[in-house]
């Protein structure tokens, strides 16, 4: 009998509309649609799709409670044997929704099978939970990421293990537990030999690979450098009139600070993972203005700029963060800026 596939599209996969479109409510449909319709096929008779999610990107990130409780309602109807999401490539938004849903399944001991862009957003969140295939960034890979995805569930329909060297999906990070012939020291020397030769060996333990940054040069006279404010604390105008996330932000903010003594009255923080009573308070606890203007006025910098930047950093993926500073440092530098105070919480 075929296993029960329930399949998560966003609203231009669901063709539904394109960005004009972002907004809509989840919808189900009772047959597979778009790139649910074709990874059906490629089941061949061992899955089938029973029901379709479509839901607009901006809808699912602002409003995940209420996506969550159209599936919990779902999964009082029915229960699947797999949950597909995307694959979303290297769209943003798409991919923090596809690692929502795995999240989600997941916790109700469902497998989900979704593909990304080794640099979108949702990655990070998405593959400690689910089978992430990698995808090329755009949609125009999707004849090689759907026949890759559907490999992998038909290993999970069969009972079977998949692995990350042979299945094409981002390793999980986690660590198993198995029976093998040899001991550590064993295996330890025979990698050791296979070096020393020349030889190919796959280590155990890859190790993780981090950046690294240059430092900039220091600046040379303090009292002659415009200096501006970064933050990752979520301090925002009261309101929130860009709608920035309170967790695993999608966007930055930028804010005419100019003419001000401080931050009070004016500002609050949206940030969801600190306790915010202080720094609603005085938000130059966050973002030191205060300081930093009475610096200015004593000569010690050359002036503030005018305008500061604010994102929130918790939950926020590596590939986000760096688009944002990329694009931040961008228009830093155009404005002729010297000098950055970048402050966390």
């Amino acid at each position: 009998m075929a296993k029960k596939v329930l399949y998560y599209l966003n609203q231009f996969f669901g063709q539904i509309g394109g960005e004009d479109q972002a907004h809509i409510a989840p919808m189900v449909k009772d047959e597979p649609v778009g790139p649910a319709a074709a990874f059906e096929n490629m089941l061949q008779g061992e899955g089938k799709v029973y029901k379709t999610i479509i839901c607009g990107d901006n809808f699912y990130n602002e409003n995940v409670a209420e996506v969550e409780e159209l599936f919990a309602k779902l999964l009082e109807e029915e229960t699947p044997d797999l949950v597909i999401a995307g694959p979303a490539f290297n769209a943003g938004r798409y991919g923090m929704a596809c690692a929502g849903v795995a999240n989600y399944f997941n916790d109700k001991g469902i497998p989900v099978v979704t593909g990304m862009y080794v640099e979108n957003p949702g990655l990070d969140t998405a593959k400690p939970v689910s089978y992430v295939v990698e995808t090329g960034d755009s949609a125009a890979q999707m004849r090689k990421a759907l026949p890759l995805m559907a490999n992998v569930a038909k290993k999970v329909f069969a009972g079977e293990e998949p692995k990350p060297s042979e299945d094409g999906y981002f390793a999980q990070g986690i660590r198993k537990t198995v029976i093998v012939d040899k001991i550590g020291a064993e295996r330890a020397m025979d990698m050791l030999l296979k070096r020393l030769k020349d030889e190919e060996f796959e280590t155990e333990l890859p190790m993780p690979e981090f950046d690294n940054v240059e430092p900039a040069k220091p600046i040379e006279d303090l009292s002659k450098a415009t200096i501006a404010l970064v933050t990752s604390g979520g301090i925002v105008p009261l309101g929130n009139p860009d709608h920035i996330q309170s967790a695993s932000a999608q966007k930055w903010g930028k804010y005419n600070i100019s003419g001000l003594e401080n931050l009070e009255g004016d500002y609050f923080t949206i940030h969801g993972g600190y306790d915010p009573v202080y720094a609603n308070e005085s938000p130059d606890r966050v973002v030191p203005y205060d300081a930093l203007h009475q610096l200015a006025e004593e000569g010690v910098i050359g002036g503030v700029y005018d305008y500061f930047y604010t994102t929130t950093g918790t939950g926020t993926a590596v590939g986000n963060s760096i688009i944002f500073g990329e694009e931040i440092g961008k228009e830093l530098s155009e404005a002729g800026v010297d000098g950055v105070i970048l402050t966390s919480t």
